[in-house]
């Protein structure tokens, strides 16, 4: 997963010591996470915690265009759905794809937050 969330292209980490697999491990323990394999390795993966944050979501960019992405998504909303604390919320980088990816999906913009990022809060479309 790691080697994934290095690999994007937008939504970059400045130092790649910011997450570790003790945060990924965290996560786990605090929510619920999924991966998508193709050709015998992991292409994608998503993390959604109790607290309704979507922690991550990220599609390997070799990968990308072939629905991944949006599988994850409609597995980790409705386990969001279900299990998490309301409202369902992330935060990303402004004027990247993961901004308009969720905005086709019906994610309703709530403004910027204090770290200069958008603000999305789930309205089931």
């Amino acid at each position: 997963m790691h080697r994934i969330r290095l690999s994007v292209r937008e939504n970059t980490l400045p130092s790649p010591d910011l997450i570790t697999p003790v945060h990924y491990e965290k996560a786990l323990a605090n929510g619920c996470g999924w991966v998508v394999e193709s050709d015998s390795r992991v292409v994608g993966f998503a993390f959604g915690l109790s607290t309704g944050n979507v922690w991550a979501l990220f599609v390997d960019p070799s990968y990308e265009g072939r629905g991944y992405g949006s599988a994850l998504h409609g597995v980790l909303v409705a386990w969001l759905e279900q299990h998490a604390q309301q409202p369902i919320w992330l935060s990303t980088n402004l004027n990247t794809r993961a901004e308009a990816f969720y905005r086709a999906r019906g994610w309703q913009d709530c403004g910027i937050v204090a770290s200069g990022e958008r603000r999305f809060e789930w309205a089931k479309p």
